[in-house]
């Protein structure tokens, strides 16, 4: 009876301390996820106003601003940050393990890295006119989109310094110094707008502009702020240009797959907006689509700064050799997506048809976007956790898992069935959506699988410990893998 009773209450108290571990991590997890949320809908924020005033200038340069907005996404914005994402785990194992130097030099390899990318972008950019003309678009609307486009060079230069320094300041857990660093810039984006493209007039340019400085602003706030702070006194040791060009593999390494998996997603919906083009009625069906996205890069805003916040957390658990409280984050971090993703079922199909008139009063846009919103919501019960689980694996320095996992997921097996339900079996509009709906499902149950079924933290906390060079620091280990663990410790370096 006595031995029942001892059992009772061990086993009472090993749940009230999992319960206590499980509200601790939800505390760290949305400690640093809800600035990061609120900088991120502050980037969308600031997007609308763009489109906003290329609209007031009207209909040919709001055509021409899109067209160039959704151009340098595809062959710009997306590869820096895909890049810079490739920081994440170097950055937040090193600072798990201490390893203040590796930090350093690893936030100065991102930041050469997305400058010598930026050379190549740059070219594509100057040449946007004749690539457009030479695709067929009208020459009137290439030449406000090229306009635009010259106009954002500068842009990548400031998203060469800004994408990696995120990246360092949120492996330390530093978020809200960058949301209300991005809240200044933002605020100071409307009235850069109104000036540039009204009072002065420039038009298009202006708009161009006024991103360009917007984003400036963003990255002299963050460095003016670590500088009267010194929040990273610890983390930033300073420039050292020849250290940082001879270690460039590791962090290429970890940047390409990373870029990949970004890529590849951030395109495929650039993808629907092309195959929208060649329904019955492009016009409507292009429309609505925009309608569509826009919704679902508000709701993305959510899951990606939960997938920023994971990676952090299961990088730092994981250098610092604690690889059960990394498992711990992981689960609580998928289950927080799972809710968000029934959330978003939920609003999407309540507020189908007040939410599209937010954006258009068009009869036939509103049908469409109404009917499909439903099914964007249901794409979003499996997107919220399965862009959880690929910051699980960023955290964990495997993103080229992700990267196959999206090409297979959203080109061999979404497209198909998009093409395929769309144009053969003539769903039209919807078919479109219902492909990005099976793409979404097979990639949330891969993705999850791994993370689930195909992770041993133990492993991983070693793998960490060779990743960062780390010689002092414990991993809370048992003995399963012993063969797998005594390779990782044993093994040379690459």
């Amino acid at each position: 009876m006595a031995v029942r009773k001892q059992e009772a209450e061990e086993g009472a108290a090993e749940i009230g301390g999992q319960r206590q571990l499980v509200a601790s991590e939800l505390k760290e997890l949305w400690t640093m996820a809800a600035p990061i949320t609120a900088m991120n809908c502050l980037v969308y924020l600031r997007a609308m106003v763009s489109v906003v005033c290329l609209g007031r200038l009207g209909p040919l340069e709001l055509a021409g601003g899109a067209l160039s907005i959704g151009f340098t996404n595809i062959t710009g914005y997306s590869v820096l940050f895909g890049l810079a994402s490739g920081l994440e785990p170097l950055c937040s194992q090193a600072y798990g393990s201490r390893n203040w130097d590796l930090i350093s030099l690893s936030l100065q390899r991102a930041i050469l890295l997305l400058l010598f990318a930026a050379i190549p972008i740059a070219f594509l950019w100057v040449h946007l006119g004749p690539i457009l003309v030479a695709l067929g678009q009208d020459p009137a609307i290439t030449a406000s989109a090229a306009t635009y486009c010259l106009h954002s060079l500068p842009d990548l230069l400031t998203n060469a310094l800004l994408q990696p320094l995120r990246v360092f300041l949120r492996s330390q857990g530093i978020t809200r110094p960058m949301a209300a660093c991005t809240a200044a810039a933002v605020l100071f984006h409307i009235p850069l707008n109104v000036l540039l493209v009204f009072v002065l007039r420039l038009g298009v340019p202006g708009v161009a502009l006024a991103a360009v400085i917007t984003n400036l602003n963003m990255a002299v706030f963050l460095l003016v702020y670590l500088r009267a702070s010194c929040a990273c006194e610890l983390t930033w040791r300073g420039w050292s240009p020849r250290a940082a060009l001879c270690g460039l593999t590791p962090v290429l390494r970890l940047a390409l797959p990373s870029c990949l998996g970004v890529c590849l997603e951030w395109w495929w919906y650039e993808i629907m907006t092309v195959l929208a083009g060649y329904l019955p009625d492009p016009t409507t069906a292009v429309a609505a689509t925009s309608v569509l996205i826009q919704t679902t890069s508000l709701m993305y805003t959510v899951p990606m700064s939960l997938a920023a916040c994971v990676s952090t957390r299961v990088g730092n658990e994981l250098g610092a050799g604690r690889p059960k409280r990394a498992k711990t984050a992981a689960l609580v971090a998928l289950g927080c997506s799972a809710a968000i993703g029934v959330l978003n079922v939920a609003w999407t199909t309540l507020l189908r048809s007040q939410w599209a008139r937010v954006f258009t009063a068009d009869a036939a846009v509103l049908r469409l976007s109404s009917a499909a919103l439903p099914l964007v919501g249901l794409c979003e019960l499996g997107n919220c956790p399965q862009t959880t689980g690929c910051g699980v694996l960023r955290g964990t320095a495997r993103p080229s898992v992700g990267a196959r996992i999206n090409l297979l997921s959203f080109y061999l097996i979404g497209t198909p069935v998009a093409v395929g339900l769309a144009f053969r079996l003539r769903f039209g509009f919807g078919g479109l959506w219902y492909g990005l709906l099976t793409a979404q499902a097979v990639c949330v149950a891969l993705i999850l699988a791994v993370v689930l079924l195909r992770t041993d933290w133990e492993v991983e906390a070693l793998r960490a410990k060779k990743l960062t060079a780390s010689t002092d620091v414990e991993v809370v280990a048992d003995r399963s893998n012993a063969e797998e663990k005594s390779r990782l410790i044993n093994s040379p370096d690459d």
